[in-house]
This record gives C-alpha cells, sequence and structure tokens, in this order.
C-alpha cells in the first residue's frame, strides 16, 4: 500500500509517498514539495497545488491520501486559505477515487514521537529514523507530510491485524 501525505500551505504545500509491505515495513518512496509565488493571485497558487498533486497521484498511484487537518489560530484569514489548499487537494483525491483521510498535527506527533508537542525538528528525526533514510527529510514541509502520511499506514496496519479471519 502507498500513501500520500500532504502538509497544506499557501506558500508551501509538502507531500510524502510512503509504502508498507505485508511485513509491515515502512519506507519512502518520494518526498517534496509544491511551491507558490506571493506575487501570484490565490486562485493561480490553487491551480499549481492541485496540478501538483495530481501529478503525483498519476505518477504513484497511491492507495490512500492523509491531509493534515486545519490548525484552528487567532488568523482567520490564513485559516480560510488554508482550507481553501485543503480543498483543491481533497478535489483531487476525489477525483482520483481515493480514501481521505485528515489528521491532526497533534495526532501525528503523538504516533511518531509520543509526545503531541513535539517540535517539527522531532518529528522530521523520528521520520528519519523509521523510514531508514539516510539523510533528514528536508524541508520541514516535506518531513511533516511523510510523518503524516507515515502516521496513517502505521494506523491502517495495525487495524488490519486486528482483524479476525476464520
Amino acid at each position: 500500500m502507498i500513501v500520500l501525505g500532504i502538509d497544506p500551505g499557501t506558500a508551501v504545500t509538502g507531500y510524502g509517498l510512503v509504502q508498507t509491505n505485508a511485513s509491515n515495513q515502512f519506507s519512502c518512496v518520494k518526498y517534496g514539495t509544491f511551491r507558490t509565488h506571493a506575487a501570484e493571485s490565490l486562485t493561480q497558487r490553487l491551480k499549481t497545488i492541485y496540478d501538483g498533486v495530481n501529478e503525483i497521484i498519476a505518477t504513484y498511484h497511491p492507495d490512500h491520501i492523509a491531509i493534515e487537518d486545519i490548525f484552528y489560530g487567532r488568523n482567520v484569514q490564513a485559516a480560510l486559505k488554508l482550507g481553501q489548499v485543503r480543498g483543491v487537494v481533497i478535489t483531487a483525491a476525489l477525483n482520483a477515487d481515493m480514501p481521505i483521510i485528515t489528521l491532526a498535527a497533534r495526532e501525528v506527533k503523538q504516533a511518531l514521537t509520543g509526545s503531541g508537542a513535539a517540535s517539527k525538528q522531532q518529528v522530521q528525526c523520528m521520520v528519519k529514523d523509521l523510514l531508514g533514510l539516510t539523510e533528514t527529510a528536508s524541508p520541514l514541509d516535506a518531513s511533516d507530510a511523510l510523518a503524516i502520511a507515515l502516521c496513517h499506514a502505521q494506523r491502517w496496519w495495525t487495524s488490519k491485524k486486528r482483524v479476525v479471519r476464520l
């Protein structure tokens, strides 16, 4: 199974693909970012992200997509823009008939590091260790996306092990 993890952002959206096999081993397929420019309109930025997600889906054919949920802070405008980014990612996944999972950042941090208040650098180190990478995944948006994909892959695998077949 391949999981596409997405860390949404209007300037930088991170993506990471994690594969799991029947032996519950996880590996990194690919990671990176979709970068937009501040001078572009929001609609052009959304199209850039949408096109990038579509290209990843068409190239790697992931089985699931896991997206970080919106953190509700004080900046309502930022939350609205982030919601629009999530919307184009979800639309791309729906168009590809992919199951969509949303995960809170604290949930991902807790699953990977044991602390929901872990720093991005701590998550980055755990991603490197758990996926057996030779270098840390960079930038942080990409390592966060790998963490989201890894968290979902681990949970999916655990839920499958609980199924009793007669």
